[in-house]
């Protein structure tokens, strides 16, 4: 339990860093990309998103069938970032989900000492910057639920003792599809603390022949090197809150939530948590876009991954995306400048 990681409650946090500046903000997110998209070939829209949500200060869960390099994502997005700006890679931990997971196996344990004949905390595997919490639905819902504090408000309680997180803490959590056996649906509390759902997919053919022939995870992953200091991130979510969105542009965001509440499709729709991950995930992808403002077209690629998984659907066959993408187009439509 290193002071890199945890800190008791009554422990201050440190203030925030200053704010990069746009131009420097912009090149560390080209850098995040760059060293993600030399492991990861053809998906340059989902790292931007990926970053996206890791400048946001969000936690992302990647949903896909095995084998698509979720896992493979997740270890590389912890060997960009370093403790300092040229020190080792940043603390990362790796919990696999199974059925026989406890609470405990995630949070630690007080364990009593016979020899001080006291409790002494045994920290788990949460105590890290980088979290992949892998195949996250193949727990039940009560292991799953060790997540919901750490993730929320950025703190683990065991006992009556209350740790604070690293101000860098971040969790990618991967799953397979529901439709596939021996995995649990996440609960809405659950997947409502992820900023976004992304999805990788199956890669082209040429970008295919490429990842069998270099075989990247093997041979690429292990020369990764840090392009970033945790605390250049810290400073660069300090701009991101600096970007300006236009008053229309928020409204349409609050309005897609809205939208999605009345829709006759949907029986629970986004709460006021989805409207302002929408807006906070627009501010950073612009920054990743290297803009200073939020533009219409922000909202079109986001909608779908910060929306869509925080809706309960009355057919389960519909896609989630698809109907959110109507939705944020037909709140812009109505925008006049």
């Amino acid at each position: 339990m290193g002071d890199t990681v945890v800190r008791n409650r009554r422990a201050p946090r440190p203030a925030d860093p200053p704010a990069l500046d746009l131009k420097s903000a912009h090149a560390l997110a080209r850098r995040l990309i760059d060293g993600l998209a030399s492991v990861i070939r053809g998906k340059d829209l989902v790292l931007e998103q990926l970053v996206t949500g890791i400048l946001a200060g969000g936690h992302v869960l990647v949903e896909d069938v095995p084998g698509l390099g979720k896992t493979t994502l997740a270890k590389t997005v912890a060997r960009l970032v370093s403790r300092t700006r040229k020190g080792s890679p940043v603390i990362f931990r790796r919990i696999q989900f199974t059925p026989d997971l406890l609470p405990y196996d995630i949070t630690g344990v007080d364990v009593f000492d016979p020899g001080t004949r006291s409790f002494v905390f045994t920290p788990g595997p949460v105590f890290a910057n980088v979290l992949l919490a892998d195949e996250i639905n193949r727990t039940t819902p009560k292991v799953q639920s060790a997540l919901l504090e750490v993730m929320a408000e950025g703190q683990v309680t065991v006992g009556n003792t209350t740790y604070t997180m690293d101000p860098f803490f971040f969790v990618i959590a991967t799953q397979n599809p529901v439709e596939m056996e021996g995995v649990y649906p996440l609960p809405l509390a659950q997947i409502d603390r992820f900023l976004m759902k992304l999805r990788i997919g199956y890669p082209d053919t040429e970008t295919e022949v490429g990842i069998v022939r270099d075989d990247p995870s093997a041979h690429v992953m292990p020369d990764v090197r840090p392009v970033c200091g945790k605390e250049e991130i810290l400073a660069a979510r300090v701009r991101v809150e600096s970007i300006y969105c236009d008053e229309k542009l928020l409204r349409a965001a609050v309005g897609v939530s809205a939208a999605t509440r009345v829709h006759p499709g949907v029986v629970l729709g986004a709460s006021p948590r989805g409207s302002l991950m929408l807006v906070r995930a627009a501010r950073a992808f612009a920054l990743v876009r290297g803009r200073e403002y939020v533009v219409d077209q922000d909202l079109i690629d986001l909608a779908p991954p910060v929306i869509a998984h925080r809706l309960r659907l009355k057919d389960t066959r519909t896609d989630a995306g698809a109907l959110v993408r109507e939705i944020v187009m037909s709140e812009l439509s109505r925008l006049s400048y």
